[in-house]
């Protein structure tokens, strides 16, 4: 999804903002004590600091956004979508944006309301192919791959290596190898490298998991997780590996 990282002092997110509430009363502190924690991705003792400013303030909106956000990587899919839509319950404005929620819905199984999450956020930003590509895992999971395919949100040009190959996979237009290709491409600094090579992995093994190909959408996945980024998407990669081994373990 779009790169954001958070301005702890101002509490604004790039891309939009997401204010301390005006008519909130106490708990400030402790959300950025725990935005802060979070920031490092000690997801613990951040959620410890948003459980108090909760409790310290149950208006205060912002605590159940990134609460919602620290309890997704903690693994806890479905206490992370009771606080986001908490959150969206104060804060309506915001349900449009809410493409963590969308993801959030797809690990816990409901995929008809991810897939409205993310026709919502066409609405605030209608050329991420990040969001189609959900919105096509939550569609195929639903009703198949081909209405996934057939139903596509339409992205014109997301400038983002190798992402509009991504969007081309999915649609059917080209293969896997073509995406990988793509991130390699053009002679790109190791960092820039390394960020394409990580959205390349991830989604290519999405796709390869929405057509019936658990393991080698399990050895892209984890190929993503070895190019770390300090975006929240990673965590969405290392959560996906953790949610999937511990499914398969379970008798």
């Amino acid at each position: 999804m779009n790169r954001f990282r958070w301005l702890v002092a101002g509490l604004i997110l790039i891309g939009g903002i997401v204010p301390i509430s005006s008519a909130a009363e106490g708990g400030e502190e402790l959300l950025r004590e725990g935005m802060e924690q979070a920031e490092t991705r000690a997801y613990s003792a951040a959620l410890d600091a948003f459980d108090a400013a909760i409790q310290q303030n149950p208006a205060l909106a912002e605590a159940y956004y990134w609460r919602a956000r620290t309890y997704f990587c903690l693994g806890k899919v479905k206490l992370a979508v009771a606080d986001f839509d908490h959150y969206i319950k104060l804060a309506p404005k915001f349900a449009p944006q809410q493409w963590e929620r969308g993801i959030a819905l797809y690990y816990a199984g409901d995929f008809a309301a991810g897939a409205k999450q993310f026709e919502l956020y066409q609405t605030y930003h209608d050329n991420d192919v990040e969001n189609s590509v959900w919105r096509y895992l939550c569609v195929a999971r639903d009703k198949g791959v081909a209405e996934a395919q057939k139903t596509m949100l339409p992205i014109q040009n997301d400038a983002r290596v190798p992402m509009m190959e991504i969007y081309d996979l999915y649609r059917g237009k080209l293969k896997p190898e073509d995406v990988l290709k793509a991130a390699s491409a053009d002679a790109p600094s190791e960092a820039a490298k390394n960020s394409r090579l990580f959205y390349a992995h991830l989604y290519v093994g999405l796709w390869y998991e929405a057509t019936g190909q658990p393991a080698l959408a399990a050895r892209h996945v984890q190929a993503a997780e070895t190019h770390k980024i300090g975006h929240y998407m990673w965590d969405v990669a290392r959560v996906h590996n953790e949610l999937r081994h511990a499914a398969k373990d379970t008798p």
